[in-house]
């Protein structure tokens, strides 16, 4: 198998062609053929005419890439920093705990793929095949798959307008191999952006199962999930529970939890009573959960006597049931 030395310019997306300039906005934009980019660009009066576009081809390839994934879990977070990548790596590690179960991490946070890292694999590379781009394994039954993976070092800005984000997911979703999954964890930008349209929209025929919304106690934290429960109702995406993270302090020596972050507008816990979401639980402040994520090791497995740990386990224990997931190997 051939490593991917090269992959940082990953091939933009289905809807921009080969010998488009480099801003084109795609040729399913309102935009196409119409915007400063488009000028000079062979494909203009093509684009710009009122022939009808047809649906995305890389819709079907999803369709029959993603018809082997049992459960398929957004993790969204308005606010930047609240802890998402975290939980959502916390979330991998408890699914693969099961040995029985496969499990799978995509990263679509294209700008700040902290995934890898986390996981304790950012010097991997990825590998392709014959059936496709391989995820990089931390264990036999736990896959994860980032841009990360694919640029020369880990201080390269990726520096890429909506398209070529779009072309990236699309080929996470179409062109890995990721397998016979239990779960597919998909791990995504603060905000409602192109990221969050794209795996909408190419997930749209295969089915999300729903999303965990990670906040922190602050209002400020709070007014962009509020957003994010909007855009999650606007694109018929079933909201699973709200975590609260960093909620509370616990002391490593003494077990003492006290307020750091205090949650002056009712945090996390009225936020789901005003919108009938459910509380999935609050996650305590614990130092060690950033020193794992720095030495890329399991929380969980590390301090399973944890009040954080206690408090990630029930959490994921509800998104199970949740799920009805009795899964069936």
């Amino acid at each position: 198998m051939l490593a991917v030395q090269h992959s940082a310019v990953v091939p933009g997306p289905l809807s921009v062609p080969s010998n488009a300039p480099e801003h084109c906005p795609g040729t399913e934009s309102e935009l196409a053929g119409k915007a400063d980019a488009c000028n000079g660009c062979a494909n203009q009066e093509i684009c710009a005419s009122n022939t009808p576009k047809g649906p995305d081809p890389a819709l079907p390839f999803i369709r029959d890439r993603m018809a082997t994934v049992k459960h398929k879990i957004l993790v969204l977070s308005g606010k930047g920093g609240v802890g998402k990548s975290t939980f959502t790596a916390q979330l991998g590690w408890a699914f693969a705990a099961d040995e029985q179960l496969q499990t799978g991490v995509m990263d679509v946070d294209i700008c700040g793929p902290s995934i890898p890292t986390i996981f304790g694999v950012a010097s991997e590379q990825v590998h392709s095949s014959s059936s496709g781009w391989s995820p990089v394994y931390v264990q036999d039954n736990l896959g994860i798959m980032s841009v990360g993976f694919m640029l020369p070092s880990s201080r390269d800005a990726v520096m890429w307008r909506g398209p070529k984000k779009n072309g990236l997911i699309a080929q996470f979703l179409k062109d890995v191999d990721w397998g016979d999954l239990d779960y597919l964890v998909i791990d995504t930008p603060p905000g409602t952006s192109d990221e969050h349209l794209s795996v909408v929209q190419y997930l749209k025929e295969s089915g999300i199962d729903g999303a965990v919304l990670v906040t922190t106690p602050q209002e400020v934290s709070l007014q962009d999930v509020r957003r994010e429960i909007d855009f999650c109702r606007k694109v018929g995406i079933r909201v699973l529970g709200l975590v609260e993270n960093m909620s509370g302090f616990v002391c490593p020596g003494c077990k003492t939890e006290s307020q750091i972050f205090r949650p002056t507008t009712g945090g996390a816990e009225r936020l789901a009573k005003e919108t009938g979401i459910q509380l999935l639980g609050k996650v305590p402040l614990d130092p060690r959960i950033g020193k794992s994520a720095d030495y890329g090791v399991s929380f969980l497995d590390e301090y399973p006597d944890s009040p954080a740990s206690d408090a990630y386990l029930d959490i994921i224990d509800k998104i199970k049931k949740i799920l009805g997931s009795e899964v069936v190997p």
